[in-house]
């Protein structure tokens, strides 16, 4: 497997992120993620971005997003160049609104579940 690009500079500020969690991102790493096999990590630098999860084993990312990602109902252009970059290292994004995290938490786990499981037979 191939080693990531990581912007150090980018570090004090992913630290930031890991300490001061949303509710949303609190919510999916404490009742989901944390335990999860394989294991995943918080706030991950990958290149010039900060991923909000990643699971390494799967190469799957996933992102939580208030809508201010969202302009009348699209994915802003920031986004989807970050998704755009995660592709082209070989990484699949999940993208998830907070609102999804909020109202159907157990699908959203489900989907994360299912996702990596695939990934990681396709891996062998």
């Amino acid at each position: 497997m191939p080693v990531l690009p990581r912007d150090k500079h980018l570090r004090p500020h992913s630290t930031q992120l890991r300490n001061n969690p949303t509710p949303q991102e609190r919510r999916l790493w404490y009742e989901f993620l944390r335990t999860a096999s394989p294991q995943w990590n918080r706030q991950r630098i990958i290149g010039e971005y900060i991923a909000d999860f990643f699971c390494a084993k799967a190469r799957l990312v996933i992102e939580l997003n208030g809508n201010q990602h969202y302009e009348g109902g699209k994915l802003i252009e920031y986004d989807q160049i970050r998704t755009d970059y995660f592709e082209a290292l070989g990484l699949k994004l999940l993208r998830f609104k907070n609102e999804e995290i909020t109202q159907n938490f157990t699908e959203v786990c489900q989907v994360i579940q299912k996702e990596t499981e695939r990934r990681l037979k396709k891996e062998r």
